[in-house]
């Protein structure tokens, strides 16, 4: 009787909790109505409601601070959406791609790679695809990419490979797929492992199959700019079990044993080992077949992905109507504007509008975006531009594939604004205002 009443005490206890959480996010965080000329209009951001929270405060007062519960049940509904068997969560997208590309140097593997193999990538992009290439001793092979989808071709990416390339490791760009179909084939026939960094394109497809789910490995990233937020986040994924068992051990100290967090003796033979030169029985939990890391998520985060999953396809829809919007009025400057172009026999979940500025003797792409962030249009530059021309590479040892003639162009005409779900109709209509009275000060 006296459990009853504590449980009872218990749950009404959070039930008036989690009620003064829905009073304090409508006291706190309602959004403000747009004032033009006076409210900021971002690139992306947050877009949360009181069940966010709730289901934050609900994790925190379980307390159970390492991945459990709710980490099971963001991995098993994101499972269910895109429709594949291992989602493996990790506290950052560039974590993401850190453990999935060194996932394939496990020696477990069959066509494990190695110091020196070749990794063929985009030039045009963000560094957290490039900088595991590096970490793990790896050759980039750059490629250039398209004007107007920002991918590189599937022909480009092919002829780029020779026989020391093991891995192609492409992202898709702003949420535009690149060909992940046609180089399945290609990767499967030469034995080259294919990675998506799918952290732009949560929900995308290409050929009508959703990308993050062609390669061998894709990954994503739940930083506040991109579908789905957990804070900081991000999750690896694949289909193959022992893909899955290499993805543990990197993301999990390098340790042999695949046991979750507060679990014991999985394998019923946690004393019954012998691995490398240790004495047989020595306790799996920590006996190390990989150079690792621990680069795992925690339940407070995803417990706020939780409840964001439930909003991912509104947000997906969001993102894709807004887009239309902004092409509308891109379109109607393309005297001077290069407009986004999705990719042939796509449907991306758009990540941000991208829109180069062509050459011409009245502005420039840098003139352009100080007029929008001067009237609090917020724009970022298509991210690391020309990444060989990054002073992190300077040194290093990679390859270019033919030239880099566009992406130097994008280094200097591109930039992207924001189609993300906290757009309204209001914002939209004010940067076509401010487009229109831009190009009719230069004619």
């Amino acid at each position: 009787m006296e459990k009853n009443n504590k449980d009872k005490r218990i749950k009404e206890i959070e039930a008036e909790i989690f009620s003064l959480t829905e009073e304090y996010f409508a006291l706190r965080h309602s959004k403000p109505p747009f004032i033009p000329e006076v409210s900021s209009i971002p690139v992306n951001g947050r877009v949360f409601n009181e069940e966010e929270m709730k289901s934050l405060i609900k994790a925190s007062l379980d307390f159970w601070l390492t991945d459990g519960e709710f980490s099971e049940l963001f991995s098993k509904k994101l499972s269910h959406f895109i429709d594949m068997k291992h989602i493996r969560l990790v506290n950052s997208g560039s974590s993401a791609n850190l453990v999935a590309l060194s996932a394939l140097t496990s020696t477990k593997l069959k066509n494990h790679i190695t110091a020196g193999d070749k990794v063929v990538t985009s030039a045009v992009g963000f560094p957290t695809t490039v900088n595991p290439i590096f970490q793990n001793n790896l050759i980039p092979i750059f490629v250039d990419s398209e004007i107007g989808t920002y991918n590189p071709t599937v022909e480009n990416i092919m002829s780029a490979c020779d026989e020391d390339t093991k891995v192609i490791f492409m992202a898709h760009t702003l949420g535009n797929p690149f060909d992940v179909i046609k180089l399945r084939d290609f990767c499967s026939d030469k034995k080259i492992w294919l990675l998506e960094d799918n952290c732009d394109a949560l929900g995308s497809k290409i050929g009508g199959e959703l990308t993050g789910t062609v390669g061998n490995i894709s990954t994503l990233s739940f930083y506040p700019a991109h579908h789905i937020t957990m804070g900081e986040g991000g999750a690896v994924i694949t289909n193959s079990n022992s893909l899955k068992l290499s993805i543990d051990s990197f993301r999990d100290w390098g340790r042999d044993c695949w046991c979750k967090s507060g679990h014991d003796d999985t394998c019923n033979k946690r004393f019954d080992w012998q691995l490398g030169e240790l004495p047989h029985g020595y306790d799996h939990k920590f006996t190390y077949s990989n150079i690792g890391y621990n680069l795992k998520a925690t339940d407070l985060q995803a417990s706020i992905g939780v409840a964001q999953l439930d909003k991912l396809s509104d947000f997906i829809n969001l993102r894709k109507v807004n887009w239309k919007k902004i092409d509308n009025i891109v379109r109607k400057h393309k005297d001077y504007l290069i407009p986004h172009e999705p990719s042939k026999d796509s449907d991306p979940s758009w990540f941000g509008y991208a829109i180069s500025v062509k050459e011409n003797n009245k502005f420039s792409r840098n003139e352009l975006v100080m007029f929008l962030n001067e009237n609090r249009i917020a724009t970022r530059l298509m991210f690391g531009g020309n990444l060989v021309r990054q002073p992190a590479y300077a040194g290093k040892k990679y390859e270019i594939h033919d030239d880099l003639k566009n992406a130097d162009f994008v280094m200097n005409n591109t930039f992207w604004i924001g189609v993300y779900p906290g757009l309204e109709d209001s914002m939209i209509e004010y940067i076509d205002e401010k487009l229109n009275h831009f190009f009719s000060s230069i004619i």
